[in-house]
């Protein structure tokens, strides 16, 4: 059996982020890795993904993404190579291929047992370092049987893989968007359901909006409460327009409301697409009034944007709602459930969960000593589950690793 002071597992942007922390502390560990470095990143997102800011506000702080230009929203592909990169760089010990099948309390030891597809190992901590998205889930209202095609947004490559007919797409947040906005790009016929959503502006005052974010403190958002379920439309694939779904319906796509219901080849929608696009454009002329008083107070030369506030005028998908679709003679013969992931740590068998599954930690440090979370949403703040914040809760675990083992070595325990 393997000994080995720390267990990472996860080789993404999480596990990588961890493992440059606990080598510059000197901490002896191991990250192990089902797939590929940065797997979810080359199989989980579709093939016209960028990422959602400019490459020198994504990134890990400690290192610059070299492959494109600064203010360029970085391609998928660059940034796996970018994660790579990074990880060879700080010689991460990340052994891939590698699955975790169980880790269990020593028995009258410090430590975890800790059993996976290529040998055991004991390690005195374990970082479970597997990210926010880990298990895609949808409402299973529509029968498997049905007589149309059902995939999540996370199996969703490009339009040439749905066949032919209408698209319906499930969800308002980032995946739905740019996903509903390519299919309608392509030609394709496209009904989107939108829940509620906040959609912030892309660029803003001349300055782009993850700086505002940044400047304004949002990204440090430390209430897990503010607005943590409800879906952000954003997109990096126009890098200074945000998601309009009153722009979309312009183009061609059918808005309807949140999907409610499904009985006899119909689905059945709730009467709120009014509500939900008014929600979401009031939490963008929200932001737009808290970004000109903060021009205000700084005395900042700044050109104003008067043409922002334009909104779209209100379309018939609000003010005559679709209530309910025939999919046969809607001609929908594939359905994308952009609607979100649920986290799985079933392999993970140690005292600190609550019963739903949901981890109880503290900034990160589990309940059960020896036992840390990495990349959770607002683990310590609202940035902690993105690429550019999970670096600084690593940090925080890292510290906190180092803290307990000198106590540990006081007393050779």
């Amino acid at each position: 059996m393997e000994k080995v002071n720390t267990i990472v597992v996860g080789g993404g942007q999480a596990g990588i982020s961890m493992s440059e922390h606990l080598t510059n502390l000197g901490i002896s560990h191991v990250v192990l890795e089902k797939g590929r470095v940065a797997e979810s990143w080359r199989t989980a997102r579709w093939d016209s993904l960028r990422a959602n800011g400019p490459a020198w506000h994504d990134r890990l702080p400690s290192s610059k993404i070299e492959s494109v230009p600064q203010d360029v929203f970085t391609p998928k592909d660059k940034l796996v190579e970018y994660l790579v990169e990074h990880a060879e760089r700080n010689n991460a010990p990340i052994r891939t291929g590698v699955s975790v099948i169980s880790v269990t309390k020593l028995h009258k030891k410090q430590g975890y047992h800790v059993v996976t597809s290529d040998g055991e190992y004991e390690a005195i901590n374990v970082v479970a370092a597997t990210g926010a998205f880990q298990t895609p889930v949808y409402p299973k209202m529509v029968p498997e049987d049905a007589p149309v095609m059902q995939i999540h947004s996370v199996n969703y490559r490009n339009p040439e893989q749905l066949p032919e007919g209408a698209v319906l797409v499930v969800g308002a947040g980032a995946s739905g968007g740019q996903i509903a906005e390519e299919l309608v790009a392509a030609g394709r016929k496209v009904y989107h359901s939108i829940g509620r959503h906040i959609r912030p502006p892309r660029f803003y005052r001349d300055r782009e909006g993850a700086y505002w974010t940044g400047v304004l403190g949002r990204w440090d958002t430390v209430n897990r409460d503010v607005k943590r379920n409800i879906a952000l439309a954003i997109s990096g694939v126009h890098t200074k327009m945000p998601i309009d779904y009153r722009l979309l319906a312009s183009k061609g796509a059918v808005l309807v409301g949140r999907t409610a219901s499904y009985e006899n080849g119909k689905l059945t929608f709730s009467n709120d697409l009014a509500d939900n696009i008014e929600f979401g454009n009031n939490s963008y002329l929200d932001t737009l009034n808290v970004i000109d008083a903060y021009i205000e107070n700084n005395g900042l030369d700044l050109p104003e944007y008067p043409e922002a506030r334009n909104l779209l005028p209100t379309t018939e998908y609000e003010t005559n709602p679709i209530l309910e679709l025939d999919l046969a003679e809607a001609g929908i013969t594939s359905i994308i459930w952009a609607s979100g992931f649920k986290r799985d740590y079933s392999w993970l068998q140690v005292d600190t969960f609550e019963e739903d599954g949901t981890p109880i930690h503290d900034m990160g440090v589990g309940k059960q000593p020896g036992i840390y979370f990495l990349g959770l949403p607002f683990q310590t703040r609202r940035r902690s589950s993105f690429l550019f914040g999970v670096w600084y809760d690593a940090k925080y675990v890292g510290d906190y690793i180092a803290m307990m083992q000198k106590y540990h070595d006081k007393y050779n325990v």
